[in-house]
C-alpha cells in the first residue's frame, strides 16, 4: 500500500525478468533440458505469464489509448512465445523476451522514479499470486 502503481509494475517485471533468467539458466547449450529440471523450467515460465497476465489486466485500455493497446500486443506476443519456449525449449526465444522487458523495465524504472507518480491507492485490487521466483 505505500509502493507507487509504477514501483509495483517495476517489482513485477523485475520478477519477470528473474523467472525467465531461471528458466534459461536451466536449458543446456542444445536447448534440451535435463529430466530432472524440466518441471522447474515449466513452472518459472508458468510464474512469468502470471506476472504478464496481472500486467494486462493492469491496463486501463480507455484511458491509456495508443500505450495501452501497444503494451497490450507485446503482452500477448510475450505469452505467444513463452507457450512456445514451453515445448521448443527455446533459449532464443526466451532471450529475447527478457531483452523487450528489460528495455520495459528501463522505461518504467525512469517513470516510476518521477516526482508526479503517486503512491498505489489503497482501493486497488490485491493479486492473489506470488511474484517470488
Amino acid at each position: 500500500t505505500t509502493a507507487s502503481q509504477g514501483r509495483l509494475v517495476v517489482l513485477l517485471y523485475e520478477a519477470a525478468v528473474k523467472n525467465l533468467n531461471s528458466a534459461l539458466s536451466l536449458l543446456e547449450e542444445d536447448d534440451k533440458i535435463k529430466a530432472g529440471n524440466i518441471e522447474a523450467y515449466g513452472k518459472f515460465i508458468q510464474k512469468t505469464q502470471a506476472i504478464i497476465a496481472e500486467l494486462e489486466c493492469s491496463l486501463d485500455m480507455e484511458k491509456g489509448g495508443e500505450i495501452a493497446q501497444n503494451l497490450m500486443s507485446l503482452y500477448l506476443f510475450f505469452n505467444r512465445e513463452l507457450t512456445e519456449a514451453t515445448f521448443n525449449h527455446s533459449a532464443k526465444k526466451i532471450q529475447s523476451i527478457v531483452k523487450m522487458l528489460n528495455d520495459l523495465l528501463g522505461a518504467w524504472r525512469t517513470a516510476s522514479n518521477s516526482t508526479s507518480n503517486a503512491p498505489a491507492s489503497s482501493s486497488m485490487q490485491t493479486s492473489t499470486f506470488s511474484i517470488e521466483g
